[in-house]
Formats: structure tokens, C-alpha cells, sequence
């Protein structure tokens, strides 16, 4: 691969990233503090990117039947541009919602547009593509340390932002390598939904693990959705600043899954996955940054283990067990399920945890909302323990 596509690559990853971090995070906190919205209503602007989620790979295919996929990439970011525009002049919570559902689906796109359009254009996929898409990651500290640093995280200007790297990304787009449509023929839906996964279910662990992520995305919601306005209760500063923590903490625990796999097998990293996340919505709930600050740094870095040992460990679990001929719609179906119906159904529940958790002056309790969270996770790790056993896949895992 020619070093000049690497780089255009690189910053695809980086803009793209950018822009989603700008904003995802902090959306709670500019809802609650500017526009006054509920609990039910920050849920529900979550919800709304869980919705694109399953929506995006119905949108993807078509386009990637009949459009270049940089270009659609270059058009979807436009849009997204002008969205973010509107989004950033709306004062009213209940019209927030539409706005907001109808840039996520835009977005939601990009995401799978930038890896395949990164696997497009790379000779080893295994080598080559983690320093690629590492600059994603790179970007969403960045852009979280910027807002944090300039104490950002409730004004408009998350929203305005993105708009400018989401215009920069759009333009980037059409200077990418040509990425022509590979796919031919009609839209095949059973495909899009990876209906030939569904073959998997005919084993007892992968129906367990399969419950079992989307049963967890739920607690990953109210993560993403909450953490910041908790953070910010509880009396912590710098807020972005320290969440970024989380992402640094990802790379950290990324590296160490080959030596875990091979000392744990497949179902206890899955395991001490589901356990971290208990323990980090306990700290959540307990910690303090007046009294016990250390709890609420610990829940962040946590993140690391919550999302590497179980959602990338599961990607690899999925992927053993589908071989060759089915791997890409069984992924597709674990994202479907993961991203789109368990963060919706935890964006809609943490909405309304939370709002019956505020008083009139707008006061939360904050540790009987991660209470909720706590105990989803504890009951998943007692129906993975109990009901999962994959000795072959452990092997095959770690060989």
C-alpha cells in the first residue's frame, strides 16, 4: 500500500471520529443544561442513534450497489453537515428527536463506509488495518481533551464542532482512492440482516452469548448516554478530560488480549468482561469526587476491560464459530442486534430510570440510576455463567 493512501486512510479514520466524538458524549449534558430537556428526552436522542444503526446497513447495501463508496461517503457527510447546522439552532427539546434521528442517519453509515473502504485498499487486512483505524480512537481522545480543556461540554459548540470536520471529512471523501461498487444484483434483505447466521443458533453457547450481548449493550447505554451529567453531579471537573481516560484505557486492554486468551479461553474473558462492568457501575454509584474520586476514575478505566474483553473477544467468538462462508453476516448480525436493539432498548430504559429518578428541582439520585445498570450486568453474568460452555472455541481462539 502506497504511503500516501495510508495517510488519506488515516485521516478518514481520524475526521470521521472526530466528528462523532465531538458530540456523542456530551449530548446529555447540552440537552439537560441548555435545552432543558427530561430524562425521557436525553433517552430518546440516544435511542434515535440506535435506530440509524439498524436502519444503516439497509442504506449501505443499496449504495453499495450502485454509488462509488467514497462518494457516498463524501454525500453522507454534506448532509450530515447541514444537519448538524440545524441541529445546532434548535431550542426546543421535543424537536430535538427528528433532528437528531435524521443526522444519525446519515452517520451511522459512515462508520461501516470507513472500513470497507480501508479493507478496500490495503494488502494485509491483519497488519495493516489496526494502525488505520487506531486513529479513530486517537481522534476521540483528542477531540474530548478540546472540549474538556475549553470547558465546552454543555454549549453548542459540540454540535458546531462536527459540523466544520464533518464538511472537512465530506470534502476528504472525494479525494479518496475510487472505491467502485463491488456488489451486483437485487438487495438481498436475508442478507443484510445476516439471516444466514441463523444457522449459529442452533447452538445452545452462541444463543447464550448471543442473549447475552444484547442484554449488556443496555448497561452500555446508560454509560454513554449518563456518565457525563453523573460525572458532573458528583462534583468532578474536567469531565471530558478524564472520560477520554476510558478510551486510553481501550488501547491499553486491546493490546493485552492475545496473552488473556491464552491464559483465560474465551469464556472467562467474556466473563471478566461482564463482571468489570458491575464493578464499574458500583463506583459510578458510590464514588465522589469530594470523598472518593478514586471510585469515579476507576469506573473510567475500566472501560477498557468492559468493552475489549467482551465485545472485541466476543467479535472474535462470533467469528470462530461462524467460518469462511458465513463470518460477514454473522458480524453484521451481532452489530444489528448489539448496537441497534440493545443500545436502543438501554437508551429508552435509561431515559426513564433516569427521569424517575430527578425531583422537581431537577436533582438526580445517581446511585439508584446505576443501580439499574449494575444489577442487568449481574444477571447476565449469572445466565453466561451458568448456561455458557465453549471448550472448542476456546482452543480454536487461542491457537
Amino acid at each position: 500500500m502506497k504511503s500516501s493512501v495510508r495517510i488519506q486512510l488515516m485521516l478518514m479514520m481520524f475526521l470521521q471520529f472526530f466528528t462523532w466524538g465531538s458530540w456523542y458524549g456530551q449530548m446529555s449534558v447540552y440537552l439537560g443544561k441548555q435545552l432543558n430537556a427530561t430524562g425521557d428526552q436525553i433517552g430518546n436522542a440516544y435511542t434515535a442513534f440506535s435506530i440509524a444503526m439498524i436502519i444503516s446497513p439497509f442504506i449501505g447495501a443499496v449504495a453499495d450497489r450502485y454509488f462509488s463508496a467514497q462518494k457516498v461517503l463524501g454525500v453522507l457527510n454534506l448532509i450530515g453537515t447541514a444537519l448538524l447546522f440545524v441541529l445546532s439552532q434548535i431550542n426546543d427539546a421535543s424537536n430535538f428527536f427528528w433532528f437528531i434521528l435524521a443526522y444519525c442517519l446519515c452517520f451511522a453509515p459512515c462508520i461501516a463506509l470507513t472500513t470497507s473502504i480501508s479493507m478496500r485498499h490495503i494488502a494485509s487486512p491483519e497488519k495493516d488495518f489496526p494502525t488505520i483505524r487506531v486513529m479513530g480512537t486517537i481522534a476521540w481522545i483528542a477531540v474530548t481533551n478540546l472540549i474538556g480543556l475549553l470547558d465546552l461540554g454543555d454549549k453548542v459548540a459540540i454540535f458546531q464542532i462536527a459540523m466544520f470536520t464533518s464538511a472537512a471529512m465530506g470534502l476528504l471523501a472525494f479525494t479518496l482512492p475510487s472505491t467502485p461498487p463491488r456488489a451486483t444484483g437485487p438487495v438481498n434483505i436475508g442478507q443484510i440482516i445476516g439471516a444466514d447466521a441463523f444457522t449459529l443458533f442452533k447452538d445452545r453457547s452462541f444463543v447464550i452469548f448471543f442473549i447475552a450481548s444484547v442484554a449488556i449493550c443496555i448497561p452500555l447505554s446508560f454509560y454513554y448516554a449518563f456518565a457525563n451529567p453523573s460525572l458532573r453531579a458528583s462534583g468532578m471537573e474536567f469531565v471530558e478530560n478524564k472520560m477520554s481516560l476510558g478510551q486510553v484505557s481501550e488501547v491499553g486492554f486491546m493490546l493485552l488480549i492475545p496473552l488473556a486468551f491464552s491464559r483465560l479461553g474465551v469464556k472467562w474473558m467474556l466473563a471478566v468482561g461482564l463482571i468489570s462492568w458491575i464493578v464499574r457501575f458500583l463506583c459510578f454509584g458510590y464514588g465522589d469526587a469530594a470523598t472518593s474520586e478514586w471510585m469515579l476514575y476507576a469506573a473510567i478505566l475500566l472501560h477498557g476491560v468492559c468493552f475489549d474483553f467482551f465485545f472485541v473477544t466476543g467479535q472474535i467468538y462470533t467469528d470462530t464459530k461462524a467460518g469462511e462462508r458465513i463470518k460477514s453476516q454473522a458480524q453484521g448480525l451481532i452489530t444489528l442486534a448489539t448496537y441497534g436493539l440493545g443500545m436502543g432498548i438501554g437508551s429508552w430504559l435509561g431515559g426513564k430510570v433516569v427521569a424517575a429518578n430527578t425531583n422537581a428541582d431537577k436533582i438526580t439520585d445517581w446511585l439508584s440510576v446505576w443501580m439499574v445498570p449494575a444489577g442487568i450486568a449481574a444477571g447476565v453474568l449469572v445466565l453466561f455463567l451458568l448456561f455458557f460452555s465453549e471448550k472448542s472455541a476456546n482452543k480454536a481462539a487461542v491457537a
